[in-house]
């Protein structure tokens, strides 16, 4: 007779209620306040007051392009999870101790000359500003990154560090020069404050999971640009060019602005550098990065179904909170929380997101990647293949990678009919993180037998996180899925993900379990909690 598969249970079992059990040590979402059943369209008539209520709770703040027009709005259903044929092993779970997660530090302090101004409110006007009052004589400002449709300086003083993200608005900006036009300079085109409102939401609905970027303020910067913001941006272009001399520079030079060109402007907290700059020299450092990522996403996913859709090392950015925890000073035998970093997530402008998904009546936001199919035929980084591989998914269903010249035709008919990136599918997180895994092992510059135990641990792990494997090898679905695994390897200990706001919230082991019962209240078994890489059909109509 055949032998029944185990029946399988995540993590270390408890007796109080599913609904109890809590996200603790990591840093805290605060509570949120309880939604509204509204509805959130991907193309939304503006006028300021929508905007000045959105961008009043804005973490971070990047653009939309709109060459080619989205297809017609259409009413989105509930999605069908389904179950796969494939099953694989399970590794051994082990029992959790105790250890304590470095806690977020207090938001720095704001880098305005003048005190904080209050929060903007519908009806009140933005504070307009010179770039000689954003960074007055004493401070120091420094190009750190070009973002989706914006420009990422960090400014320093005595007070304190602040992230700023500049945004060109439609306003007036001298013609390029014949030097300029021979270099291959290709203007980043202005936007107007309706571009804004699909990140806008996706940020305030961000602002309570830890992970995300922290929002201080925004304002105007009209003018012509002081010494300081020209001379970081010819820095900054110089080390790109060096790095890659095929770089084409895509933002106009301060020394184009006229008194009329204006920015938007707004101030984060700041995050760290980016992991693109970051030296990895240990595997804790490995080990720490790559699962604050992914509890970050598996948060964001359950929270609003999100997913970032962007999640290069530019778009990611460490800090040390705490100092790393030698090896025989631990009182836990999990892999991750010793290395005293913590993440967060940057750039919001390619994502999608849905705030009530369990209203059948609202819809979700989404960037509509069909408008600009040119990020699908770029070959100019390693990362426009993971665009690719998304794109190619939604076509195929499956783990088939298509090349360039494939992604020519916006709307292209996909298994469930055209192209709608409105879809939840939660994969595309899968692969970001498959791919800052291998970039993480790419630039490590730790001790090469380090690295080695490194990829023997996360041997497994790679099996079904690789996009490139066999479309017959199982996968994970989600970043949910990953955190899952890592606590049934014992990598991370239930522990570390609970505790806190008791009948708050759930915990995100409890609300994937509960997906995952028998009618009987026992776990599906091994093979139902595999899943494949092939899509099931969710169409939205």
């Amino acid at each position: 007779m055949k032998k029944q598969p185990a029946v399988r249970k995540y993590g270390k079992q408890h007796t109080k209620p599913k609904q109890s059990r809590l996200f603790a040590e990591l840093p805290q979402t605060p509570v949120r306040p309880a939604k509204t059943n509204s509805r959130v369209e991907l193309e939304v008539p503006l006028n300021d007051d929508a905007i000045d209520e959105v961008t009043g709770k804005l973490t971070a703040v990047t653009l939309q392009d709109e060459n080619t027009p989205p297809p017609d709005p259409v009413e989105p259903v509930k999605r069908r999870r389904g179950r796969p044929s494939a099953a694989k092993p399970s590794p051994k779970v082990k029992e959790p101790t105790k250890c304590q997660t470095p806690r977020p530090p207090s938001p720095p302090i704001s880098l305005m000359s003048e005190p904080p101004a209050e929060p903007s409110i519908p009806g009140q006007e933005l504070s307009v500003l010179t770039w000689s009052e954003v960074c007055p004589l004493g401070d120091r400002i420094v190009k750190i990154a070009e973002a989706s449709y914006a420009e990422v300086y960090r400014v320093t003083n005595e007070r304190g560090t602040s992230i700023i993200k500049v945004i060109r608005m439609q306003s007036p900006i001298k013609p390029k020069t014949k030097a300029q036009e021979k270099s291959g300079l290709v203007d980043e085109e202005p936007h107007s404050e309706a571009d804004l409102m699909g990140e806008l939401k996706i940020s305030e609905w961000l602002a309570d999971i830890p992970g995300f970027v922290v929002y201080k303020e925004r304002y105007i910067v009209q003018g012509k640009a002081c010494r300081e913001l020209l001379e970081t941006h010819q820095t900054f272009h110089k080390k790109l060019k060096r790095q890659d001399p095929d770089r084409l520079q895509f933002y106009p030079s301060p020394s184009r602005y006229l008194d009329g060109t204006k920015f938007l402007v707004v101030e984060l907290g700041d995050a760290g550098i980016a992991l693109e700059d970051f030296e990895l020299t240990t595997t804790d450092q490995l080990w720490d990065i790559f699962f604050h990522v992914t509890i970050a996403l598996a948060r964001a996913e359950t929270h609003i179904e999100f997913e970032h859709r962007d999640l290069h090392e530019g778009n990611l950015c460490v800090r040390r909170t705490g100092e790393p925890i030698p090896a025989g000073e631990r009182t836990r035998s999990a892999h991750f929380g010793h290395s005293g970093l913590e993440i967060t997530i940057l750039d919001y402008g390619l994502s999608r997101a849905c705030d009530d998904y369990e209203n059948d009546d609202s819809l979700p936001v989404a960037y509509d990647l069909e408008r600009d199919l040119s990020i699908f035929t770029s070959e100019h980084a390693a990362q426009c293949e993971v665009y690719r591989q998304m794109r190619s998914f939604l076509l195929r269903g499956d783990r088939t990678c298509l090349p360039p010249k494939s992604h020519k035709t916006p709307y292209a008919q996909g298994i469930d009919g055209p192209i709608d990136w409105r879809v939840h599918e939660p994969y595309t997180n899968v692969l970001w993180l498959a791919y800052i895994y291998q970039y993480m092992l790419d630039n490590f510059r730790g001790p090469k037998k380090d690295l080695t135990t490194f990829k023997r641990l996360t041997k497994e792990l790679w099996l079904y996180l690789n996009p490139k494997a066999g479309n017959n090898m199982p996968g994970f679905e989600s970043a949910s899925d990953i955190v899952r695994f890592a606590v049934e390897s014992g990598w991370v200990e239930e522990d570390q993900l609970m505790g806190g706001r008791e009948e708050v919230e759930r915990s995100i082991l409890s609300i994937l379990a509960t997906d995952e019962l028998n009618g009987d209240g026992t776990f599906l078994s091994d093979m139902a909690l595999r899943r494949s890489p092939r899509r099931r059909s969710q169409r939205i109509t």
